[in-house]
This record gives structure tokens, C-alpha cells and sequence, in this order.
């Protein structure tokens, strides 16, 4: 692809150097710009993701959207409206004349508005109670834009179905005429004999996060116990900061039950470069002191402990409550639980998913914010929209990213196209000739074309 990047989009561009489908970089005003043909059709938007400013000319245009690279937000090429999550803020958009042989880029769009969006719509509840403030609490599209009361360290302590109607351990409770759960998961907590007070850390909250850190400073030495994507990133971090790792699991490859023998083994690969020690196979038996003493009798040594073997959904609201659940609280495609205007949205929802055509629950960040989108506008009643989203989520170690589209718990076929070692290749996980996953390394397009395909297959 052309870099233009100093090109002045307004002074023009020759209709022959914009075949269809082309991409072209240049700046409008002084703001770098993505000069986009689609047929007969030109557009003009910002060239750079609003999540962590991916470059959308490396991404993929499908209809009259750009997609991101790097994390597969997605983007109306006609007004700049971020259609889909990570992305929540709009990218920049001009309007475009084609004169003659000659396609110009003219003045400036205005982006449109929440407020203006949600104002039209008749029949909406007078009042939403949005219970947790994680991806899926914090992504209904009118969160900002709209008139929300804010209670932090508050924690809802019952619901009443019947009369619409939550209780808080902090002051009066609250009427709703929609409900939102996005109450998340728990990390799985482990009773490891001789753990002294403060030595051993979970995360899930940003307060965890900052913990770790403060902690990492002043040691030179960590376990690490788990070995799928939290323990992994944790490992991957601490490595960056210095720290010597020792990462202890009960699994013989890393990240196998999710992606296989063969990209487990190059995830190893990966960290071990780094200079991670792995001890897989086995489990924590006890801490004395700084002294680590492994279920087959290994020690050494590590300052503290940082424990990522997984989560489980936080339903016990949900249970209380009286709503149907299944290993998650169970939703229908609108993601409307078993009770009438009572939604829920992320780690704890199980919904039916049309592609791999089971119920499922996945614990991402990115397939959370999408739910919270489709259920604000689900609980808005502007349109009964279905959470169809190929489920989508990315995780990196070092320099190397791994991108995973789909979802598949089992498969009875893996195929990799490129190569593992090389950081170069795709793997596809199928079932019965169904695709129903696709990890990606070094391949964004790819990524991102695999996800397209999934989302247009007959289902």
C-alpha cells in the first residue's frame, strides 16, 4: 500500500490511483486521514483506531465499515461512528466530492450524537440500574452521554423481581425499569499451606493491577501459578520489569485445552526466550518463607506469588434472585435472562451462539463490551437486536500477539497455514468441517478476514 502520509487530501487525488477497494493515506487539515473507494462510492475518515490508534489502513473495509487490525473495532465509514467495541469513541469524518477525474475531500462531518440517538426513542425504560462496572458495565453506548448516578463502593445485595427493585448495602434501594447484570467473574482462589499475609496476589480489579506493581518493584523473584493467558501475561510483565519467573501449572502444555499441543508449545517457546522457568505438571505443595516446595519435591526461591488458574462467573445474585442459570446466568440471543426486562452481559452470561450453535460463556474483554452495547440497545427497545458477534479476543506475550476469532471448546481437526516458529501463520480449528475457530499470528488481515467469513457463513 502507498504510504502518502503527507499528502493533502483536499488538494485532490486522481480517480486512477483509487481502484476499488483501494485505501490511500493522506492528511485533511493537518489530521491524518483514510481516503477509502468502495465502487462509485468515496469516503474520508480518521485514519487511526480510537482504542490504541491501529493503523485502519492496514485493516479491512466490508460494506460500508473499516475494521481495525489490531483489535477488530469496527467503524461506519459514512459517519465515523464506532460500531463496535473496544473502540467506544467515533473517528473523525469529511465529506467527500468526486469531480470530474478528481476526488476531493472536503469539510468536516459532525459526529452523531448519543444523546441525540437515544432522545428519539418512545417506550424506554424510565430508569436502568446497571449492576458492576466492568467492560460490560461501562459499554452501553449511553453510559456517557446520558444521566447516570455513579455509586461507587456500593454492592447490590438482592434483587426483587417483582417489584423491580434492587437492594444496596448502602442507602435506599433502587427501582428500575431495565436491569443490567454485568456482574463478571472471580478469580479461583487456592489455599496454598504456609502463604503469609500479603504474599500471595489475584487480579481482576485495576486495584489488583496496581498492587502487583507496587509489589514488583522492591523484589527480584516471583512464582507464577498458572500457566494459560493471566498467569502468562502476569509472566510476560514481570519479565519486562526484571523479575525472575517461575511459572507452576498441572498442565504439560501451556494453553492446550484452548489452542492446541502445537501453539501451546511455541507459546512456551516464547517465554522461555525471555528467561521464564516453567514447572509443568506439577502444583504449589507449600511456601516457607520465600522457599517454594512443588508437588514432586522442587524448591526454590520467590519474594511473592501471583495466582492465575481461572475464574468462575459471579452468579450468586443471579441465583439468589431466582433467574435460570446454567454454569453462568442463561440469556436468549437478546441476552434477556429468564426474567422479563432483567439483562446480563459478560463473563456471566451463557447465550446461544449462532455460529458455533451452542450455548456458550466467554471470558474477554472485548466479547463483554459488545454485549453491553447490544443490551443498551435491546433494553432501549430502539430495535430487538440479537448478540451475533463472532466472539473475539487477543492476548500478548512480548512482541508477539495472538489473535483468536471464534470459539471453540472442542475440535476434531487443526490445520496451520504458515509457520509457528516463524510467528507467521494461521491455525483453524474445525469440527465435522465446520470452522469454528481461527488464531492468527502475524497475520491481522487474516484475522480479520476470518472473522468476516464467520460472520456471513450460512448458520
Amino acid at each position: 500500500m502507498e504510504d502518502t502520509s503527507k499528502r493533502d487530501l483536499k488538494a485532490g487525488v486522481p480517480l486512477r490511483e483509487l481502484p476499488d477497494g483501494a485505501m490511500l493515506v493522506g492528511q485533511v487539515d493537518g489530521d491524518d486521514a483514510l481516503l477509502v473507494r468502495r465502487g462509485d462510492e468515496f469516503f474520508a475518515v480518521g485514519a487511526h483506531c480510537t482504542h490504541y490508534q491501529g493503523p485502519l489502513a492496514d485493516g479491512l473495509v466490508a460494506a460500508d465499515t473499516v475494521r481495525c487490525p489490531w483489535h477488530h473495532a469496527c467503524f461506519n465509514l459514512r459517519t465515523g461512528e464506532a460500531l463496535r467495541a473496544p473502540a467506544l469513541d467515533p473517528i473523525a469524518c469529511w465529506r467527500v466530492e468526486r469531480a470530474g477525474d478528481t476526488v476531493f475531500v472536503r469539510e468536516r462531518v459532525a459526529a452523531p450524537s448519543a444523546r441525540a440517538a437515544t432522545a428519539r426513542v418512545s417506550g424506554a425504560p424510565s430508569s436502568v440500574v446497571i449492576v458492576g462496572g466492568g467492560a460490560a458495565g461501562l459499554a452501553p453506548e449511553f453510559y456517557a452521554d446520558s444521566r447516570i448516578e455513579l455509586r461507587l463502593d456500593t454492592r447490590v445485595t438482592a434483587i426483587d423481581l417483582n417489584a423491580k427493585r434492587v437492594q444496596v448495602d448502602k442507602g435506599p434501594p433502587l427501582d428500575y425499569g431495565a436491569l443490567l447484570l454485568a456482574t463478571g467473574a472471580e478469580p479461583v482462589r487456592l489455599d496454598i499451606a504456609g502463604a503469609a499475609s500479603g504474599q500471595v496476589f489475584y487480579l481482576r480489579t485495576f486495584a489488583d493491577s496496581k498492587s502487583i506493581v507496587a509489589r514488583a518493584q522492591s523484589v527480584k523473584r516471583a512464582l507464577v501459578v498458572g500457566a494459560s493467558f493471566i498467569g502468562l501475561e502476569v509472566a510476560a510483565s514481570l519479565r519486562a520489569r526484571g523479575i525472575d519467573v517461575h511459572v507452576v501449572g498441572p498442565e504439560s502444555v501451556p494453553l492446550e485445552r484452548v489452542m492446541g499441543p502445537e501453539v501451546g508449545r511455541i507459546v512456551r517457546e516464547i517465554h522461555e526466550s525471555h528467561g521464564v522457568v516453567f514447572h509443568l505438571g506439577r502444583t504449589v505443595g507449600r511456601l516457607d518463607g520465600t522457599r517454594v516446595t512443588l508437588s514432586d519435591a522442587t524448591t526454590f526461591d520467590a519474594d511473592f506469588v501471583v495466582v492465575g488458574v481461572g475464574v468462575r462467573p459471579a452468579v450468586g445474585l443471579a441465583e439468589k434472585a431466582g433467574l435460570a442459570t446454567d454454569r453462568g446466568v442463561t440469556v436468549d440471543a437478546y441476552l434477556e435472562t429468564s426474567a422479563r426486562d432483567v439483562y446480563a452481559a459478560g463473563d456471566i452470561a451463557r447465550w446461544p451462539d449462532p455460529h458455533s450453535r451452542e450455548r456458550i460463556r466467554v471470558e474477554h474483554w472485548v466479547v463483554a463490551e459488545r454485549q453491553g452495547q447490544v443490551a443498551a440497545r435491546n433494553i432501549f427497545g430502539r430495535h430487538r437486536q440479537p448478540f451475533d458477534a463472532v466472539p473475539f479476543f487477543w492476548s500478548q506475550h512480548y512482541d508477539v500477539a495472538i489473535n483468536y476469532v471464534g470459539h471453540a471448546e472442542k475440535w476434531d481437526a487443526i490445520a496451520i497455514d504458515g509457520s509457528l516458529s516463524a510467528r507467521d501463520c494461521a491455525v483453524s480449528y474445525t469440527k465435522g468441517g465446520r470452522a469454528l475457530a481461527v488464531v492468527t499470528l502475524g497475520r491481522d488481515l487474516q484475522s480479520l478476514r476470518a472473522e468476516l467469513a464467520m460472520e456471513t457463513t450460512e448458520r
